[in-house]
């Protein structure tokens, strides 16, 4: 069943539904991307993993294997003189760091695996302060100083947008295509609930054609073969931030009138 929404569906935002969503939905651009790609290249599905501790968490060393007797094992099986009361440990937990891993693709040509276009959907981690966004904007740095393309999904409203430069009309989502023969220039797609995601095209190579891309097909085939619709409960607010009023408005409306369809 199709999402109730024209476009992207704010309530994929929520934790509970994210990380599948975000998964399913690279893997479906991918296959997108290679039906329309010539013979010369084909589309990597990656990934990277990396410890999070934004939250507060710190590293937990790992123990030796061969472990050392404890304090209680050492004490003597008599005392002399008056037996002290032994401390007993109280219950508590430790932070730890949690294992994040994002999937991106990358186009690569066939005679020489060099990556010509590299793909990114931001996840919460890459928008919020912590060592997610770090590692992707230094990865980000990287792709816009050499010679490869950027396509970059911000599919989420919470947190910070990657910069760009000049003045941005605020929107929602945005899309940026940022063909690396035109640098500092790039194209950015800003659009909001009631739009229908864009077309995008994809830089490949000098001397072949960019490809086009229909996302709002993909999106809907991820959200009917995820069955979102008997998942989500659209008698509920979006996951935050607040919506625009404006936006909370419309919402509210719209999903009245698809129930009364």
């Amino acid at each position: 069943m199709p999402s109730p929404l024209p476009g992207m569906d704010p309530y994929l935002e929520h934790p509970a539904f994210w990380s599948s969503f975000h998964s399913r939905f690279m893997v479906a651009l991918a296959d997108a991307i290679e039906a329309n790609l010539s013979a010369g290249y084909y589309v990597e599905v990656e990934a990277r993993t990396y410890l999070d501790d934004s939250a507060g968490g710190v590293l937990i060393g790992i123990p030796d294997v061969v472990a050392a007797p404890s304090a209680v094992d050492q004490l003597p099986t008599a005392i002399a003189g008056p037996i002290a009361v032994q401390v007993k440990p109280q219950p508590v937990e430790v932070p730890a760091p949690e294992a994040i891993t994002e999937r991106y693709l990358e186009i690569r040509e066939v005679a020489t695996g060099a990556v010509i276009t590299a793909i990114e959907l931001l996840s919460p981690k890459n928008k919020r302060a912590g060592s997610g966004r770090t590692s992707y904007v230094e990865k980000r740095a990287q792709v816009l100083g050499s010679a490869t393309h950027l396509v970059e999904f911000d599919l989420l409203r919470a947190g910070a947008a990657m910069p760009v430069l000049g003045t941005v009309e605020p929107t929602p989502y945005r899309i940026l295509v940022s063909p690396s023969d035109r640098r500092p220039q790039a194209d950015l797609y800003g659009f909001g609930l009631q739009q229908p995601l864009p077309d995008i095209v994809l830089p490949l190579k000098p001397g072949d054609p960019p490809i086009a891309i229909a996302l709002q097909p993909i999106f809907d085939g991820v959200y009917d073969r995820g069955r979102y619709h008997a998942r989500i409960d659209y008698t509920q607010l979006p996951p935050p931030p607040a919506l625009a009023e404006a936006d909370h408005r419309w919402l509210a409306g719209h999903l009245q009138r698809q129930g009364d369809a």
